[in-house]
């Protein structure tokens, strides 16, 4: 026998103690005001437009395809062929900039002379000032690249950095230099919260993730020149000298800009005596000590590779 619902409803007998609070009738005022709430409500918005929904966690995986199709729309619409990917510290300035730090920190010392951590600032000092002979370096080979690789509707060579200061921005003002196009990956790091001024300005991207931006630098790339660096040059070198020794990179010639620098910093030699790498990989790179070398280690690679083909 099916029991009679209940004078309150018919959701398992209960009543419906809570009813809108919304009178009835032709009340043109609360339609208006619903209306507005309608068309301001963040549900009415148009997904693209609701960044709210595109802060969100599930929403990785768009914001990932967004910043991998961004700069990829943008090389396109350029004609941007190939790219040379410059490497290298952000704490290597051009010259006059390195004297002014050097300055500032005898001054400091003289004032302190008993406080370590001055002297070692001195210390720091002089190398970084001893250093900041590859920001010009890197500046000129930039210059090499870009003059005579852009005068075509097909870009080759198209020099990028990871947008930053340092040879980042001395690579850039190279380009910038001789009046040609330059390419920035920027992110925004707790150091570094702009680009350097010397970009071209439709091709500055900014990237949230570091794997995003990683892929757009080996994309294109026809040549990799990593110039002294810290971390975050290291961290790019061995990437890139991973991706070749697996093969999951085109063939690309790899330089080492500065054999006494590197050669301090890592012993690929002691690698292979190890056993850990093997005597081939060390034929993944080549070092350079100057532009003209480093710039011509590239064009005998790509001569190389259409002889081959």
């Amino acid at each position: 026998m099916i029991e009679k619902p209940s004078q309150g409803g018919v959701h398992g007998g209960k009543q419906c103690e809570i009813l809108p609070d919304t009178p009835l009738g032709n009340d043109v005022a609360l339609m208006a005001a619903n209306m507005d709430a309608i068309l301001s409500s963040q549900s009415y918005m148009l997904a693209h437009d609701d960044h709210k929904l595109l802060e969100e966690e599930r929403m990785r995986g768009v914001r990932m395809l967004l910043e991998l199709e961004k700069p990829e729309m943008a090389f396109q619409a350029d004609k941007i062929h190939s790219t040379v990917i410059v490497f290298g510290g952000t704490q290597i300035v051009e010259r006059p900039a390195a004297e002014r730090r050097l300055s500032d920190a005898r001054r400091k010392l003289a004032a302190s002379p008993s406080d370590r951590a001055l002297r070692r600032e001195v210390e720091r000092s002089e190398r970084l000032l001893a250093l900041s002979k590859y920001y010009d370096d890197a500046r000129e080979f930039a210059r090499l690249v870009s003059i005579d690789n852009q005068c075509d509707d097909r870009r080759d060579f198209v020099v990028v950095t990871g947008g930053g200061p340092g040879v980042m921005e001395a690579a850039n003002r190279g380009a910038f230099d001789v009046g040609c196009k330059s390419i920035g990956l920027n992110i925004k790091l707790p150091a570094e919260q702009q680009p350097n001024p010397f970009i071209t300005p439709e091709l500055c991207f900014q990237f949230r993730y570091f794997a995003l931006r990683k892929f757009h630098f080996i994309l294109r790339a026809a040549g990799v020149v990593l110039f002294p660096g810290g971390f975050g040059t290291l961290d790019e070198m061995f990437e890139t000298l991973t991706l070749r020794q697996t093969h999951r990179m085109q063939p690309v010639p790899i330089i080492l800009y500065g054999r006494e620098y590197w050669s301090k910093i890592i012993d690929f030699q002691a690698m292979a005596d190890a056993g850990v790498i093997a005597d081939d990989h060390l034929r993944l790179f080549s070092y350079a000590e100057t532009p003209q070398e480093a710039w011509q280690e590239i064009v005998d690679f790509h001569d190389q590779q259409h002889a081959e083909c």
